[in-house]
């Protein structure tokens, strides 16, 4: 969403934006507002220890309806499926505010994976009066479920905007060198020509358990096979994350398990990286645009198009075909190539310069 803002800012003569955020994930949302120097005019901070999805929903809902009520918004955008952006567009609708949905259409078919993102990008379609798509695939399923073909626009993922955004600040010799003393000097990491490191993001809730502990094995079988790779894995600060993490792979050598780093600094990550294992979902857009092969540990996935271009490959969780698909890219080049040289389907770094041309055009 924070590219989509920069550019409605940019159109004072079009837009007055008003930015809220509910403080879901606070750590998350903060060091973001910072990269992209946000300012929100409102800030719900409903963050709680061990909330669950009932209170997120709860305060969530009843926290934007006095936003709503007090700045009368001609419409409302909401980006992704997260449960912020469902009670976001269910608030709205409630109150009879146009919504508008970005990253709309994504689909597995299956409501309990990813869970509840896949029911939330589902209910939001319901009540958006506007959809913007990232890729005429998710364009084909929201008409499939008879969503009025004109109110559907194709896009591109606003998340690559985002990253070229990013990449654009970590071009310079002294950027880098910033980021990799930081590295080296926080965690002990040292980037070298001979040492490839692999990237590993894992949160998914239907990961949690036998998921977790299959993907943790993979990684120390990785590991022990390659001495000379680096594994590389910020860890989620979810309990149901950090205990089978830490008791698996604690103690292998070459695996460092830091804590979660923040955007910038993920993004360097992945363009150091020889190849990303991940069960995340921006991950598999962002990694094709730095040419980077990506393994996503999950059964299926609402992001097709990267698997249909070469770009990406569905691992599973099952650990031997994690290792297998892993030693594949490490030993053979040609597979390497076809994967890391493949076009990213995802966009092009424009996506929000165009739903800013069709919000001028819609919304009176």
């Amino acid at each position: 969403m924070a590219p989509v803002m920069k550019t409605l800012e940019k159109r004072p003569g079009d837009f007055r934006t008003i930015a809220c955020v509910t403080a879901q994930h606070r750590r998350m949302l903060d060091q973001v507002l910072s990269i992209f120097s946000i300012q929100p005019h409102y800030d719900l901070d409903i963050m709680k220890d061990n909330q669950d999805l009932f209170d997120i929903t709860a305060h969530a809902l009843t926290g934007l309806k006095g936003v709503f009520q007090e700045t009368k918004p001609d419409i409302v955008l909401v980006q992704g499926d997260t449960t912020t952006a469902f009670a976001a567009g269910l608030a709205a609708y409630y109150l009879k505010i146009p919504v508008g949905h970005i990253e709309a259409g994504l689909r597995t078919w299956n409501k309990y994976s990813p869970f509840p993102e896949e029911v939330n990008r589902r209910l939001l379609s319901v009540v958006a009066d506007y959809h913007f798509a990232p890729t005429q695939w998710s364009r084909s399923n929201l008409i499939e479920e008879g969503t009025d073909p004109e109110k559907i626009w194709v896009t591109g993922n606003t998340v690559i905007d985002a990253l070229m955004m990013i990449q654009q600040k970590q071009g310079t010799e002294a950027a880098k060198t910033v980021l990799t003393d930081h590295f080296r000097k926080r965690w002990g990491i040292e980037f070298t020509q001979d040492r490839r490191m692999i990237l590993v993001t894992g949160h998914r809730r239907e990961n949690f358990g036998l998921g977790f502990r299959n993907i943790c094995m993979a990684l120390k079988m990785i590991a022990g096979q390659r001495p000379d790779v680096n594994i590389i894995y910020p860890v989620h600060l979810n309990p149901s994350v950090q205990q089978p993490v830490n008791e698996i792979l604690s103690d292998v050598p070459n695996i460092h398990l830091i804590e979660p780093v923040e955007y910038e600094q993920f993004i360097f990550l992945m363009s150091r990286s020889y190849m990303i294992l991940t069960d995340s979902g921006g991950v598999q857009e962002e990694a094709p645009s730095l040419g980077k092969p990506v393994l996503v540990m999950r059964e299926v996935t609402e992001r097709p198009e990267g698997i249909e271009a070469g770009v990406v490959k569905l691992v599973g969780t099952d650990s031997m075909s994690i290792v297998t698909s892993a030693a594949e890219l490490l030993d053979n080049d040609a597979t390497y190539k076809r994967m890391s040289e493949a076009v990213n389907p995802y966009g092009d770094g424009k996506a929000s310069e165009r739903i800013a041309d069709i919000l001028s055009s819609v919304v009176t």
